[in-house]
């Protein structure tokens, strides 16, 4: 049973044009206004799900990505795995998740301009949160920035790696991140053997304090990526 809403069945139907048009006008207006006639949805209600334009449209394929991402996960065993395999799975059923790699691409260019910076940054950050949001992640403290900024960082050069790999299934770029996630664990093994150190606690124990102060008032309130899809 089909559980969305109008406007959802709308944005599918618009996004699901589009893939077609992406690829020789990118996530511009144009392609928007020719996914709209494709599509057959009231130009009126387009224009209200997509009042930028172009940036929204790549914004709303970059969250159906997401959603198909935890669509997949919610198929998989991901109990039976051992941590780092998880993060390694969530990334690659997120990638999987493109139907063309010249759709994201054109997404990079698109959020590499000065003006759309901002947008692409809060939709990478938007999707770490989410993985770690599906890997049950609890952290409340600076660990809920400090995971989200490194796993974003993991997921922007996977997919850099991912556009340009040739091999067969990409399995060069799932050797890739493997190697990223051991990198980051790695590191955070060493950061939780110095918290252990007495020594370590005592010098760190202000700077704690002062970032719990700072944060416990409106918890995640103003951070990119902590509302709605991003």
């Amino acid at each position: 049973m089909d559980k969305r809403d109008g406007n959802e069945k709308a944005r599918d139907a618009i996004l699901d044009a589009a893939v077609m048009h992406v690829p020789f006008d990118g996530w511009s207006d144009a392609t928007l206004r020719a996914s709209v006639h494709d599509s057959g949805v009231a130009p009126g209600l387009a224009r209200a799900l997509f009042p930028r334009g172009g940036v929204d449209l790549a914004l709303a394929y970059h969250r159906r990505g997401n959603e198909r991402m935890l669509e997949k996960a919610a198929t998989v065993d991901l109990g039976s795995m051992r941590y780092s395999e998880r993060v390694a799975a969530l990334i690659r059923f997120r990638l999987e998740a493109v139907e063309d790699k010249e759709l994201v691409r054109r997404g990079s260019t698109l959020f590499s301009l000065p003006q759309h910076a901002a947008d692409g940054a809060r939709a990478l950050w938007g999707t770490a949160d989410r993985i770690w949001m599906a890997l049950g992640d609890t952290s409340r403290d600076v660990n809920w920035y400090t995971k989200r900024a490194t796993l974003s960082a993991v997921y922007g050069a996977t997919v850099l790696y991912w556009l340009g790999d040739e091999t067969p299934g990409h399995y060069a770029t799932w050797e890739f991140l493997d190697r990223r996630i051991d990198d980051v664990l790695r590191i955070e093994k060493l950061k939780a053997e110095a918290q252990r150190n007495p020594l370590v606690r005592a010098m760190t124990a202000g700077p704690r304090m002062v970032m719990r102060r700072v944060h416990a008032p409106a918890a995640h309130a103003d951070v990119p990526g902590r509302t709605g899809h991003h």
